[in-house]
């Protein structure tokens, strides 16, 4: 049997095919890469799905024979079929602004109560459930989240897998089932969701027209398709007393648990439920991540991330701090000028330079991430020995040092590529050449490079910062 398995990792920003050989320990090689970049059609911001569909068909072709793929992705946006099971349009991105004031009409018409004691989801302005009912769906016969959009493709076969479907606000969290009475109750037609599939399960083998284009074919198996619960599979802990932060152009920042917490105060903390693998959940609240610091970058022409993560780290500490999840935030475009009006909001004076800027961001993030660590333990009773912080963020040092020195605990930084080791992990364990999630994670921390930080410097400090965004 071949050891060796396919990873398709599509991020916000950039998607990629990873292929994974655990002939000998776990090896992990990036075959293709390829940016992810929204068009404007019609006045929407959206994602070019199809070109999306032609990279991922290359890196295939370039990984070679496996003995599965598997296929990871952002999480709430969505592709509809018609009667011919024809896309009608490309998916549109959750920045775009056609869910303003959704959210806050379903809050009258269902009450926000009931929305979480279903969902158990914290409140995003793009949440499937705002876009669908912000969507024509006249014609759709079936709605298909992005890995499944790709898996259909790949293989014909129609459904949707359980982590990525828990963030639509339409899954039941104690079932994981869809919640057909909650989706009546909302006018949205019942046949738009498909079957649901558990991580590990066959999706599907590549339809012939595809096994033609990439020249072999193989099985589809579902993964944790929600790439943070593809990313928090591969959290290489010892045991539960954990908080992990999948940090990239989100921060997802929370615990696992065994069960939902559905209290009030979870609700008014804007935490969300999400399903993990083998029936936990993944407890946790979205902070704004790197995505301030990319649209700053975005700003910079040539500039160089390496030498501003240097001065930055000299530049003086907590000279403005902003919340990052403030929605002034969310959408793209000149990011320093955003922050720099959000600082004259609060009184602050705003960064003077680059580098300047560049600490407020870190800083403001890592404050970003000890409230959702501190409130995720508070409100699920779970303790916390050490922090993981995976995904592209581990790669920070200046980010990592300041989130333990934020939180105040041990951080524990990699692996970068905790999404795309997650999905193929759950392809071993598919194939019988993994145990269980224990397993995984002992793998995962035997052959990855990880980094330690420990907390340093005076705790009042970053109360006192705390406290200014309070």
């Amino acid at each position: 049997m071949s050891r060796r398995f396919a990873a398709v990792d599509l991020g916000a920003s950039s998607g990629r095919v990873m292929l994974a050989d655990l002939s000998d320990g776990l090896e992990l090689t990036e075959v293709r890469r390829f940016p992810n970049e929204p068009v404007t059609e019609a006045g929407r911001l959206q994602w070019n799905i199809t070109r999306l569909y032609s990279e991922i068909l290359d890196g295939l072709r370039d990984a070679g024979p496996v003995s599965s793929i598997g296929v990871d992705s952002w999480a709430v946006d969505y592709g509809l079929l018609d009667e011919s099971s024809s896309l009608m349009g490309n998916p549109v991105h959750y920045r775009d602004d056609r869910t303003r004031g959704v959210a806050e009409r379903v809050a009258e018409s269902v009450g926000a109560e009931t929305l979480y004691e279903v969902s158990g989801l914290q409140v995003l302005p793009f949440n499937t459930i705002y876009q669908l009912l912000a969507d024509r769906l006249d014609g759709a016969v079936t709605m298909l989240l992005i890995p499944d959009l790709i898996g259909y493709w790949l293989t014909g076969e129609v459904g949707a897998e359980v982590t990525n479907a828990s963030t639509t606000g339409l899954l039941d969290v104690r079932t994981r089932s869809w919640a057909f009475p909650l989706i009546e109750r909302l006018g949205l037609p019942a046949g738009l969701f498909p079957p649901l599939r558990q991580p590990g399960e066959a999706v599907g083998t590549l339809r012939r027209q595809v096994a033609d284009v990439v020249g072999w074919s193989a099985p589809v198996t579902a993964v944790g398709s929600h790439d943070t619960a593809s990313a928090v599979a591969a959290v290489p802990a010892a045991g539960p007393a954990f908080a992990y932060i999948s940090c990239g152009t989100w921060s997802l920042a929370g615990v696992e648990l065994p069960e939902p917490v559905l209290t009030p105060e979870s609700r008014a903390a804007n935490f969300t439920n999400e399903a993990g693998i083998d029936g936990t959940v993944r407890y946790l609240r979205n902070v704004m991540g790197l995505w301030l610091l990319q649209e700053c970058l975005r700003a910079w022409p040539g500039s160089d991330l390496r030498e501003l993560l240097k001065a930055a780290a000299g530049e003086r500490p907590f000279a403005a701090v902003v919340n990052p999840d403030e929605p002034v935030f969310l959408p793209p475009g000149d990011m320093p000028a955003r922050i720099a009006a959000e600082c004259r909001r609060t009184g602050q004076e705003p960064p003077s330079s680059p580098a300047a800027y560049v600490r407020c961001v870190l800083e403001s993030l890592a404050l970003g991430h000890r409230l959702a660590v501190r409130q995720a333990m508070e409100l699920s009773g779970r303790d916390v020995e050490v922090v993981h912080l995976v995904g592209g963020g581990s790669r920070n040092e200046l980010l990592c040092q300041l989130t333990a020195d934020a939180c105040g605990l041990p951080v524990v930084a990699g692996p970068a590529e905790a999404t795309a080791l997650g999905n193929v992990l759950v392809q071993a364990r598919s194939a019988g050449l993994v145990s269980d999630l224990a397993e995984m994670r002992s793998l995962v921390a035997a052959s990855q490079p990880l980094r330690r930080y420990e907390p340093s410097g005076d705790p009042q400090v970053w109360d006192k910062a705390a406290a200014r965004l309070a």
